[in-house]
């Protein structure tokens, strides 16, 4: 299965840690990225065929932050069926039960080692499809 991810991170060293172990735990995922929830919007809105199959976003970012951008891509009819998994430093259950809220998908607490890393990912890509059956 080819995979678009689009990760959404203004840490380009989060940013290429993530995009690694996506390729190692989908080997046929092709990345594409933007720094901060403004200018992912304009980028979904630019794309006009093959739209990511999984949003990676982080909540710590300048100019619209991740939950700001979820609020948004959850209220555009065009944008509302992309799942979002939540990529972020922060363990605050707080967060979690807001991003869930507002329609994230899963959220991850950014591992410390590429092995948790890797089964954080497979589970969350387990996460998003099983959701996609469902609709």
């Amino acid at each position: 299965m080819h995979l678009l991810i689009l990760i959404v991170d203004d840490d380009q060293d989060d940013i290429e840690i993530l995009r690694d172990g996506v390729r190692e735990v989908e080997t046929n995922a092709q990345c594409i990225y933007a720094h901060n929830g403004e200018d992912a919007l304009h980028l979904l809105h630019s794309i006009v065929h093959g739209m990511p199959d999984v949003i990676f976003l982080d909540l710590n970012m300048p100019r619209m932050d991740g939950k700001k951008f979820l609020e948004a891509i959850k209220k555009d009819e065009k944008l509302s069926h992309i799942p979002v998994v939540i990529y972020t430093t922060s363990k605050l259950e707080k967060d979690k039960e807001e991003t869930k809220a507002l329609g994230a998908a899963h959220f991850i607490s950014k591992p410390t080692t590429i092995s948790e890393l890797n089964k954080a990912l497979a589970k969350a890509f387990a996460v998003c499809f099983k959701n996609e059956i469902k609709r």
